[in-house]
């Protein structure tokens, strides 16, 4: 499904802020925050957001990198991601992240007390409870601009004016 976007319109802005302002108002703001007010690491983060990308299929999402204080992730780190289970490039952290993502993602029943007891080694409530709504917004936002056809026409602040 690709929603009818008028000429000269932003898709996100349009879609979010015009065709539903009480709804995706606050899911705006609600996906903003989540970048404003982590706590995580910029790795773990990272590794949870692109590993929820890649399960919703969201090319834009795909192709950001969040940025903090100056920095992102390293080249490659995307296929990291997609070798979580057996990349050399994370620490116990970013591994169940992008673990969690995947599991929250596909199978969120099968979160056992094995699962648990690996995530409470190495992050504390807060953070679970943190990361757990950040995946929580992106595989629901990446979903909807990837269901909608958003995710194919928006375009990254830092390709505006180059072409694709």
């Amino acid at each position: 499904m690709n929603i009818d976007i008028p000429e000269g319109k932003d898709p996100i802005a349009y879609v979010w802020g015009e065709m539903v302002p009480g709804i995706g108002t606050a899911a705006a703001n609600f996906s903003l925050a989540v970048y404003q007010h982590t706590t995580l690491g910029l790795r773990e983060f990272e590794a949870a957001r692109l590993r929820t990308a890649q399960i919703n299929g969201c090319l834009f999402c795909l192709d950001w990198r969040t940025e903090r204080d100056g920095q992102k992730v390293e080249e490659g780190f995307l296929d990291a991601v997609t070798q979580w289970r057996t990349t050399d490039a994370f620490d116990d952290r970013t591994r169940l992240a992008a673990e969690y993502a995947e599991r929250y993602a596909l199978d969120h029943h099968g979160l056992d007390e094995d699962f648990w007891s690996r995530m409470t080694a190495v992050y504390s409530q807060v953070e679970i409870v943190e990361l757990t709504m950040s995946i929580g917004a992106w595989l629901s936002f990446g979903r909807l601009n990837h269901v909608l056809g958003l995710d194919a026409v928006c375009v990254l602040p830092s390709r505006l004016g180059t072409s694709a």
